[in-house]
This record gives C-alpha cells, structure tokens and sequence, in this order.
C-alpha cells in the first residue's frame, strides 16, 4: 500500500537492483493523493438453473409466491368439469367418461389433473402415458419431466422417448402401428424449441431469485441482528495501534456480546478512542420491500394470477375481488383447460367408434357463475328469440335430448 499512490500516478518502481538503486531519482508526493483511495468490487449475481429440479425446489417448494400460484392455477383447472359428447349431446355413460372420472388405480380426476397442470407450470412440458388395458380398462399415468428424454430421427423429430427412473430405463416408441400414440405430449409454446416447452417460471426467473434472496436477507438479519455493519475505528491521540492481544479480545467481546438475536438492541458501549462508524444501507436506500413486491408481482404476472388475489400489497388493478377472480378464470385458467380438453381428446377419441369430443362444462365453473347468471337474465328478456336460439346462445343443443324432456316433464 505504501507504493499505491506512485503506481496511480504513472511511476511504476523500477526491478529492484543493486546497480540501479542509486539512480532512481527520488520519490515525491503530490496534493492529488493526499488522503484515501475507495475500491469497491461488484460481484456476479447468482441464478437459479432453468431446470425442472431446480425450478421446483426454488419455486415451488421454497418460494410462497410461486406455490401459491401454481396452486392456484392447478387446482381451479382441475376442478372445472369435463363433458364428453359428440357434438350434440353429452354422453355420460360413455366409456371414455369412465377413464376420465378414474385415470388410474391411485389417482382421481382431480388429483390426475393437478399433477399434470403442475408438471406443465413448472417445466412447460406434460407426459400423459397410456398403459396395456388392464381387465378391459385403460390407464393413464404422468411421467415426471425430469425423467424423460426424447430420441430424434435424422430430421430432428422426436421418435422414441426414453423414460429413466434410477438405474432403470425403458423406451416408448411414438409411432404406434395402429396410429394411436401411447404418449401424450403438452408443450407450452416455446420459441427455441419445436418440442421442449418453456416454463412459465422461467420467464420470471430473475424475480424469482430477488425474492428468495430477499428473505435469506430478512433471515440472517433475524438471526444475526445485533451484529452492526459498521467498523470500530482505534483512534487514539498518541497514534499507537492495538497490540494482537488486545485485537483478540476486542474482536471476542464484539462477537459474544453484540452478535445474535438475543442480543438485539444493546448498546455498544465504547471507551480508549473507540469510534462507531456506521457502513450499512438503510431500508430507504436499499428500497428493500418495494423490490420485493416488485418480484412478487412480476412472478405473478408470469403465470397470469392478479396479485390481488395473492394479497400483495398496493395492487388495487380490479375494483373488487369478484373481477380479479373473473379475469383469472377467463385470462387463465379456462385456456390452459381448453388446451387439454382438446388435447386428450384428439389422444383418446380415435380408440373410440364415432365422434368423440371432450369439453369443460362451463355451467359448473363456480368463479363465472356471475357471468352465467347474467347471461341467462339477458336471454330470458330477449322476447324476439326463440327457445332452440336461446339454447344455442347458451352452449345447448336447439332440441332438449331425452333425459332433459323427462326432466321437464316431471
């Protein structure tokens, strides 16, 4: 440090000989270094991986935010009715309905979905297999993302996925010789990729790191409180320096006295030319809880909930609840649940003679029941259309099947 100020200044020393050490000229100072030299070193920001493991445990499982809204997401999608129907009518004895109700022997309809909508939250991607019949009843089961790899042909296209669970593997071939694929794959639009999804997690991958680094920081403060970020300046009138010794000690007491929660708030208490000099941020400086929030909402806005209904603070977009719930039912969860109803009946219908088709049956959606019951009022005032158009503006076909009319007749 004694040569920092001639190496600012130009002045490099020269190699150390002993033929040249009488000609260097002699050494000055100038004004300009009088004083001190601040250095301040940035370090690289640490990023969560974008893989479904890493995603999973720094989200979903570490994140109250982004469980909260995968939870959110899943269970209102997996609590909307499916219909199976032909285009006119809905077919409830339909063996196909039976597969819905009970994809398998451990899994109900909700439960099946929930996991598959999750798997699609945080991965972008979902595996649906359909195993051997099994006493005359098809299965369905989800692989875990992080499992499964595919294998592509000469042009790039995904052949043959490989299904890895330990040590064990085993391949499904994607091409069936009867034209029915026992895998079913959802991919969430991916720019980069014509196969692999893009989760919706990993747009919001930088709020989602501020966020758990913000309460790592609220952690440690809380178990280190009293610990100052500052410096104890020994500034004595005769100029000495601590002896190692007393360094040591000084260094103890601060540590076994003044660090740690139970310790929060005491006083220093300071003597022999000690002075507090106070290093750290302040709140306001740091703006720490707005940027917080700001992550919070920017990883809520990456799935597509309101942060109203997430209880972030100042985020008054909707005028009450009722509309935030509204919009993320018709912005949300209603596209992501159309999106599957037409994926698995594309998958399954084939192995069924005639039109098979698979809806949501949106009477039954409890968050648009206001928008139902508006829609019926409307209808019901509408004198100059008749009962089969009033039906049809509704979603029903024109003429009432059978059980409907015993219905209305009793």
């Amino acid at each position: 440090m004694t040569r920092l100020p001639r190496w600012l200044d130009g002045r490099r020393e020269p190699a150390r000989a002993p033929d040249h050490r009488a000609a260097m000229p002699p050494a000055t100072k100038t004004a300009a270094f009088q004083g001190f030299v601040a250095m301040q070193t940035q370090l690289d920001a640490d990023w969560t991986q974008a893989s479904f493991a890493a995603l999973a445990r720094q989200g979903f499982m570490r994140n109250p935010i982004v469980h909260r809204c995968v939870r959110m997401i899943s269970e209102a999608a997996a609590a909307v009715p499916w219909r199976i129907h032909d285009g006119e009518s809905t077919l409830p004895d339909h063996p196909l309905a039976a597969i819905i109700a009970r994809p398998n022997a451990h899994q109900s309809h909700t439960t099946f979905l929930e996991t598959a909508y999750g798997h699609l939250l945080l991965s972008g991607n979902a595996y649906v297999e359909r195993s051997e019949p099994v006493g005359g009843r098809v299965h369905l089961h989800c692989l875990g993302p992080d499992r499964v790899r595919f294998e592509r042909d000469h042009r790039g296209w995904p052949v043959t996925l490989v299904h890895e669970v330990g040590s064990q593997s085993r391949r499904i071939a994607l091409d069936a010789d009867d034209g029915a694929c026992p895998l079913l794959h959802m991919a969430l639009f991916n720019p980069l990729d014509e196969t692999d999804g893009f989760a919706p997690l990993e747009a919001a991958l930088t709020a989602l790191d501020v966020h758990n680094a913000a309460a790592r920081w609220n952690k440690a403060l809380l178990d280190n409180a009293a610990r100052p970020s500052g410096a104890l300046v020994y500034a004595p009138g005769d100029g000495s320096n601590l002896t190692p010794e007393q360094y040591e000690q000084l260094k103890r007491e601060l540590e076994e006295g003044y660090s740690g929660a139970m310790n929060a708030g005491r006083p220093l208490l300071l003597e022999g030319g000690l002075d507090w000099k106070a290093m750290g941020l302040t709140p306001r400086d740091m703006d720490f809880i707005e940027a917080k929030n700001a992550a919070c909402r920017d990883i809520a806005l990456a799935f597509g909930v309101p942060p109203m209904l997430l209880g972030i603070p100042g985020d008054n977009t909707y005028s009450n609840y009722q509309e935030a719930q509204r919009a993320f039912f018709r912005l949300t969860v209603l596209p992501l649940v159309r999106r599957t109803t037409e994926a698995f009946g594309h998958w399954l219908g084939p192995l069924f003679p005639g039109s098979v088709r698979i809806g949501c049956d949106l009477d039954r959606v409890e968050g648009l029941a206001v928008e139902r019951d508006a829609l019926f009022s409307r209808l019901e005032a509408a004198s100059f259309l008749t009962d089969a158009e009033k039906r049809v503006a509704v979603g029903y076909p024109p003429v009432p099947d059978h059980a409907e009319t015993g219905k209305d007749a009793q």
